[in-house]
């Protein structure tokens, strides 16, 4: 594949990107005359020497999470003239027999900008810090210049340091505000208004094992993804395990799509059917299988850039969505005007399940701080993420359930009228995000497993590898088509363990002996609660799927 910076860029370019590579390259130029330019270059080649973890499965991680999750830049590309041989080009085709990593990522070709700190930057880093949370060790300091470097088996990219707080707030917000924001009004109605409360309590723990996974990334060089932090607390096992987890969760986000598209493309057309050797199709099975037709040439693409660029819309997708929910209940007449019960404890564990799966990002974190310019902003810009994300689930979730009631769908935009120009509007931009982000769901899942292939049957097996996965996703979806109680079983099962109960496992791993009482005690509470939360909630999940399959 053959990718120039100047035709696609990956991250948002920051304003100041310019200039920081003149002074880049003008740091290189002075040959040493400048001891902090040259140490800073020095440090910053040392950060991009491969380290142990990055010879470990799945070493194709951070590439195919990057490219899942960050906005492309709206100022390189489409300006641009990409070329229709490339984009035929894009299809898996002989490049797979490049072991490990068929999807390269563009922006990892850039040069890295060194990252210049000087010591009342980090000084001020350090008082700014959660007081709950140890000092920052900085990734400068931990550096030895004697290092040497370790030989690895593959090509490795380095990390580049290039995103803004804009950029990294709207890649956050895009992760954290994706399909869930559809199920919280029924989040309520499962477990009433006082349930509510425990969006906000996740949404504070959340924040807090955030935090604690950039601690974990700052105390030994190195660290760069979510399964380096599992390898370096728990081993081999614990990377493996952690990765397993983390890949799961992406398959079941698939398989919530498929659901998603039957759901609201046999709301729109309920009367199409389709009788197939004497069996008849209804229009949920239809619209599943023209769904997956539909996605799986995407998934073949080794070249998920362009995609990248239209799933970047997710944002301002979920953010219509909203509008348009306001806009039936207020200027088209639905009125917000059902009261709701206070409290269901019978069904308020698939609640709990709900509102976990609001913030299933963690995945994400570590390679939005590690791609950051400036990393100290990572608390602010994790922070507005929250909040941000957290103001938009409640205010769905309170004008849904005042618009609808009991009668609220595991998807508000079942329940609006079909015949409001406001309702067409949210169910097409629905129906239209999935397709740009199953491919980028379902990539990393694939390419780990790609890793596992002889290279020279790389081609064959990745065809067969990728087409068994959406075939697979169709299969479950058809099988268990129960939009909200299969989210509330990733939310309870897999979004407990990533965000709540293993950030802090692997915090009291890795800093044991820096961690104080207090922050013992408190990461003990968070774990405690996760346990609790996605024991509740996966065993409440599972019996009504089996009662509803039954009936």
């Amino acid at each position: 594949m053959n990718n120039s910076v100047s035709d696609r860029s990956f991250y948002i370019e920051s304003e100041d990107e310019e200039d920081e590579e003149k002074e880049f390259n003008k740091s290189i130029e002075d040959g040493g005359n400048d001891s902090d330019s040259s140490e800073s270059y020095t440090e910053n080649q040392q950060q991009n020497i491969p380290s142990s973890y990055n010879t470990q499965w799945p070493q194709s991680y951070r590439q195919s999470i990057d490219l899942y999750s960050s906005v492309p830049s709206p100022s390189i590309g489409f300006l641009g003239t990409p070329s229709l041989s490339r984009l035929g080009s894009s299809f898996l085709s002989s490049s797979l027999t490049r072991r490990h990593t068929p999807e390269t990522l563009p922006f990892l070709t850039k040069p890295s900008v060194p990252i210049v700190a000087d010591e009342q930057q980090q000084q001020q880093q350090r008082r700014s810090s959660h007081s709950l949370l140890p000092p920052i060790h900085s990734r400068r300091s931990s550096i030895r210049k004697d290092d040497k470097p370790s030989r690895v088996s593959h090509e490795h990219h380095p990390i580049s340091r290039h995103s803004s707080f804009t950029q990294a707030v709207i890649n956050g917000i895009n992760v954290l505000c994706g399909v869930g924001i559809l199920s919280t009004p029924y989040a309520i109605k499962e477990g009433g208004w006082l349930g509510l409360s425990i969006l906000l309590i996740f949404a504070v723990l959340s924040f807090y094992t955030g935090l604690l996974l950039r601690r974990c990334l700052d105390s030994q060089p190195g660290l760069e993804t979510y399964p380096d932090i599992g390898q370096a607390a728990f081993g081999t096992g614990g990377r493996i395990a952690i990765s397993i987890i983390l890949y799961v969760e992406l398959y079941a986000c698939c398989i919530e799509y498929i659901i998603l598209e039957s759901d609201n493309l046999s709301s729109l057309f309920p009367n199409a059917h389709l009788s197939l050797g004497g069996y008849m199709l209804d229009s949920r099975i239809l619209f599943a299988i023209l769904t997956t037709l539909a996605v799986l040439p995407t998934v073949w693409l080794r070249d998920l850039s362009v995609l990248s660029y239209i799933s970047a819309g997710g944002v301002i997708a979920s953010i219509v969505v909203v509008l348009c929910l306001f806009w039936v209940g207020l200027v088209d007449g639905v009125g917000f005007e059902n009261k709701g019960t206070p409290l269901n404890l019978s069904t308020l564990p698939v609640a709990m399940g709900l509102y976990g799966y609001c913030y299933s990002g963690h995945a994400v974190f570590p390679n939005i701080y590690t791609s950051l310019a400036k990393p100290n902003q990572y608390p602010a810009i994790l922070l507005t993420c929250f909040v941000i994300c957290t103001i938009l689930y409640g205010g769905v979730a309170v004008m849904g359930y005042t618009m609808f009631g009991e009668s609220t769908a595991s998807q508000f935009t079942l329940n609006m009228p079909h015949d409001l120009v406001a309702s067409k509007i949210a169910l097409w931009t629905t129906v239209v995000n999935p397709f740009t982000k199953y491919a980028l769901t379902i990539s990393p899942v694939a390419m780990s497993l790609e890793e596992l292939v002889p290279s020279n049957k790389s081609h064959i097996y990745a065809i067969l590898i990728r087409t068994a996965l959406v075939v697979s996703t169709l299969v479950v979806g058809l099988c268990i088509p129960f939009f909200g109680l299969v989210m509330s079983f990733i939310g309870s099962l897999f979004t407990m363990l990533v965000t709540l109960i293993l950030p802090c496992a692997c915090y009291l791993s890795i800093l044991r002996g820096r961690v104080t009482r207090l922050q013992a005690t408190l990461c003990i509470i968070i774990i405690i609660v996760g346990v609790v939360s996605s024991s509740f909630g996966t065993y409440s999940a599972v019996s009504k799927i089996v009662q509803s399959l039954i009936h």
